[in-house]
């Protein structure tokens, strides 16, 4: 019996029938970018886990339990130290690695890029998380200036009203800077509070109190999220330039009429965010309704080994993305797949039906035939279905008479063309505003 593979558990083929959402997410994506300069980087599906160790943190979750080992299939390969590979769990940090690696942050003071690419998790596969998702994202890396935090979140309301994905609520936090009377203050005080809760926390927030306490404040579990309500919060602990920044920030969006909401306990995923961290949710998707989320990071590329150079920036579920335009209920758009359709009505008709189309093709024009000898009915038919403006009839009168019968779908039209003008013929009537 013959094996039938199937895609991996936590992924999804995307079909022709989705591709068309998928442009117009990915193209408005683009626009917006461009709009606001930012510029398209791509850099490799795996990196060095030593990458993700260093920024993301090796207490996080992504690297103690989410991330997808690249191994050299079969053992006679040993992995050398240098070999140890991950597939990329998030955005930030390969974009970082690759400004640093090729000088790209001395060339400009500062640098906008954006990236859409797939990212890989080990989770459990559900509605909006799966283990290869795909994600957009911007980075700004340069400016400590607190209105390029506004930027940056003004550029997700821009894409995502944009696209569809709107009734999003915004929630907005700062996390301070590492100085002393700052994040550290406020990591003693919440340490104090988990404390005196340890007994009721689940494992793992249990493990998380004594090397990562913020992430307590992020665990999806019902029982630590009762627990947490009370906890302090961590505007109460900032340092007079974090609270001016934060203020700035504020302002900079009640400038521009940007709706949001403070979030004390807001702390994201990453260990390397300081200071802005938001989110974008959306309440219709359930468990998990955040589509955007990011923030500043003004110690990552010092981390890595750069000089001391502020960022900020946003990762975008596109999964997510369209799953709030479902919500919406937005229509789902659909693709033209051709201009032309020719339809060969005579054996002896295949060799110029088959010319035709190359030249169809060459001047720039969508263009199929039939390949499965369908009676002319049957080739109107799915002509139609494939949503062509123009069926091309060649047959033994066309022949004779060296034309082609030239039916206009859109307006309701036919005629005859010689063969030799119908390309043009074509070009003129497609360049005609409707």
């Amino acid at each position: 019996m013959a094996v039938k593979f199937k895609a991996p558990r936590g992924t999804k083929d995307i079909l022709p029938d989705d591709i068309a959402e998928w442009r117009l997410i990915e193209e408005t994506f683009r626009q917006c970018c461009a709009r606001y300069g930012y510029r398209e980087i791509r850099t490799p599906a795996f990196e060095d886990l030593g990458l993700f160790e260093r920024t993301a943190g090796e207490t996080s979750d992504i690297v103690q339990k989410q991330m997808f080992a690249v191994m050299p299939y079969g053992s006679r390969h040993p992995v050398s130290e240098d070999e140890r590979w991950v597939l990329r769990p998030e955005g930030t940090a390969p974009v970082a690695r690759a400004l640093l690696e090729h000088g790209l942050l001395h060339q400009s003071p500062l640098v906008k890029v954006f990236y859409i690419a797939p990212i890989f998790r080990y989770e459990r596969p559900q509605a909006g998380r799966l283990r290869q998702h795909h994600q957009c994202g911007i980075e700004a890396i340069g400016s400590p200036n607190p209105l390029l935090d506004v930027e940056v979140i003004a550029l997700g309301v821009d894409f995502l009203t944009s696209v569809g994905a709107d009734g999003f609520v915004i929630n907005l936090n700062s996390i301070g800077c590492m100085k002393d009377d700052c994040r550290p203050r406020y990591r003693q005080a919440l340490i104090a509070f988990l404390q005196s809760h340890e007994p009721e926390l689940c494992e793992d927030c249990r493990r998380r109190l004594h090397t990562n306490p913020l992430r307590v404040l992020d665990c999806k579990e019902e029982k630590c999220q009762a627990i947490v309500k009370d906890a302090p919060v961590s505007l109460d602990y900032l340092c007079s330039e974090c609270k001016g920044h934060f203020e700035v920030v504020r302002e900079g969006l009640d400038k521009l009429g940007i709706t949001y909401e403070i979030n004390g306990r807001l702390v994201r995923g990453l260990d390397y965010y300081t200071r802005t961290v938001f989110e974008f949710v959306h309440p219709k998707l359930g468990a998990q309704s955040t589509v955007l989320g990011g923030g500043r990071y003004d110690g990552l590329i010092a981390e890595l080994g750069g000089e001391p150079t502020p960022g900020v920036g946003f990762g975008c579920g596109i999964e997510r993305v369209l799953l709030a335009r479902q919500a919406n209920s937005q229509t789902k758009p659909t693709e033209t797949t051709i201009d032309a359709f020719i339809a060969v009505a005579s054996p002896i008709a295949e060799d110029a039906a088959f010319k035709l189309l190359y030249d169809l093709r060459r001047a720039g024009i969508r263009a199929d035939r039939d390949y499965l000898s369908r009676s002319l009915k049957a080739q109107m038919r799915y002509a139609d279905k494939l949503g062509a403006r123009f069926v091309l009839i060649l047959g033994d009168e066309e022949l004779k008479e060296n034309s082609v019968t030239i039916r206009d779908m859109q307006r309701s039209q036919q005629w005859r063309e010689p063969l030799d003008q119908v390309v043009a013929a074509l070009t003129a009537l497609m360049a005609e505003r409707p």
